[in-house]
């Protein structure tokens, strides 16, 4: 079996995919909060 070393692992990688799936998030909760708002002032 390899020997593994505690925070040896480079996740550069799995960061910049996490940074960038917190990003599309963010903007998509904050176009359907947009988009809600729009519906509500000229729907009613």
């Amino acid at each position: 079996m390899a020997d593994h070393n505690h925070g040896d692992m480079e996740i550069e990688t799995q960061e910049k995919t996490f940074d960038g799936f917190v990003k599309a998030t963010t903007w998509s909760v904050v176009v359907i909060f947009a988009i809600l708002i729009l519906m509500a002032m000229f729907i009613s």
